[in-house]
């Protein structure tokens, strides 16, 4: 359900080329960077900077950087890395800024699988030398970073579901959102960050019949800061994923005057999984389409990029 797609009869080496004629010209070619980078898959990105560096003996990431500025840089060297390496980039960014970056802590870690928890961290790892949860501790606090350190572990349950214990889950849960002790506090995430999906669905239903209440609203009316965003975000993202991220872009984009680092990242991140769904979502949710905010908010080449890689339906033109 991605917009970016395998381009057909792919050649590399010819790319490759063109991209290097693009940047090494007196005035780099942004069109043609935006041609080609954003109508490949990242397999076949990665493909053509090996060419590259093949070709020309340089590094396709860094003539990117040394040639463009602003957001259009941070479009096109985004689309260059794989995609545990970009959330590893952000996650690094987010937590070793100025200031810490939680909306982009909690956008990743509360919407990615075990294995792409997994393959973040050794991307981590391997980029940047250190080690994820020990950068999430050192940089958050309170039961905000317990909830972190606990998804970053990736060891959710999958697949499985047992009817049984969800009325005593919900139940937890439902007495947690009542005291708000630390120990219930700890009960909540626990319950949060390791059942499997399935599992949490009939919590979630069980919750509502137990209390009346949607576990969203409970949530939200219990708990206050990016604890409570963090809870949020996980209940969000195990019912309807592409829902998630549509709020966000749309949040991102309307309440924050364009948050450019925001619609970038989930852009890139989501545009080989889910980015026609969420396109979807949004449209059905806030009446626009993706397509006409961006076109409304962005300009130039950094416009041109995005709606690239959202691609647009004829009726959004």
């Amino acid at each position: 359900q991605g917009t970016i797609l395998p381009a057909p009869n792919f050649n590399p080496v010819m790319d490759a080329q063109v991209l290097g004629g693009a940047l090494q010209g007196i005035s780099c070619e942004k069109d043609v960077l935006i041609e080609i980078l954003t109508q490949r898959c990242n397999s076949q990105r990665l493909m053509i900077a090996e060419a590259y560096r093949d070709m020309y003996g340089r590094d396709l990431i860094t003539d990117l950087k040394e040639n463009l500025s602003h957001h259009f840089k941070e479009v096109m060297v985004g689309l260059m890395y794989p995609p545990a390496s970009y959330d590893a980039h952000e996650l690094w960014h987010a937590l070793k800024g100025v200031d810490t970056e939680e909306k982009c802590l909690i956008d990743i870690l509360a919407s990615r699988s075990n294995m792409e928890i997994f393959q973040m961290k050794e991307a981590y790892l391997m980029q940047y030398n250190t080690d994820l949860q020990q950068d999430i501790e050192s940089e958050t606090s309170g039961h905000f970073r317990d909830t972190l350190m606990n998804l970053a572990q990736g060891t959710r349950m999958e697949g499985y579901a047992d009817p049984s214990t969800a009325a005593q889950d919900a139940m937890i849960l439902w007495e947690a959102c009542q005291q708000k002790t630390g120990e219930h506090k700890n009960m909540l995430q626990m319950i949060l960050c390791n059942r499997s999906h399935q599992q949490l669905w009939m919590v979630f239903q069980e919750f509502q019949n137990i209390s009346g209440q949607d576990i969203v609203d409970a949530i939200n009316e219990c708990y206050d800061g990016y604890f409570q965003e963090l809870l949020v975000a996980i209940v969000l993202c195990i019912r309807d994923k592409p829902s998630y991220f549509a709020y966000r872009l749309y949040n991102a984009i309307h309440d924050f005057g364009f948050h450019n680092k925001t619609v970038i990242r989930i852009l890139i991140a989501r545009s080989e999984v889910d980015l026609m769904n969420i396109r979807q979502r949004y449209k059905e949710r806030y009446g626009k389409s993706l397509f006409h905010d961006i076109k409304h908010f962005a300009s130039g080449h950094y416009e041109s990029a995005l709606l690239a890689i959202c691609a647009g339906d004829t009726e959004d033109y």
